[in-house]
């Protein structure tokens, strides 16, 4: 498992997170997502350590401390969703000419 850290300065790089993190057992590994367009990180991250009890001292210690002028949000990782992105809703039958559809995006404002 794996910890979720957000908020996190667009001027973080792997290792200063490696190195807040190591305060509180052996970092695996760190993953700094960045936006495709412009290569710049994404504002969260992932954190593995080697055990759950340093996961858990890490999230009680940092949940909410300022670092880089941020509120860290961190908590346990939510698994990763089969199939990706996110859907804008499926289209109708069109062969019998449904015109319904799955959800999705609405120009609609409420």
């Amino acid at each position: 498992m794996s910890v979720y850290v957000g908020n996190l300065s667009y001027d973080v790089g792997e290792e200063d997170l490696r190195h807040v993190f190591a305060e509180y057992g052996t970092v695996k590994s760190v993953q700094l997502p960045t936006d495709r367009e412009t290569g710049r990180v994404r504002g969260f991250g992932f954190v593995e350590m080697s055990s759950d009890a340093e996961e858990t001292a890490a999230i009680e210690a940092l949940d909410g401390a300022e670092w880089m002028g941020r509120s860290l949000k961190v908590n346990k990782a939510k698994p990763k969703s089969e199939g990706g992105g996110g859907s804008f809703g499926g289209g109708g039958n069109r062969r019998r000419n449904d015109s319904g559809g799955g959800g999705g995006y609405s120009s609609r404002r409420y």
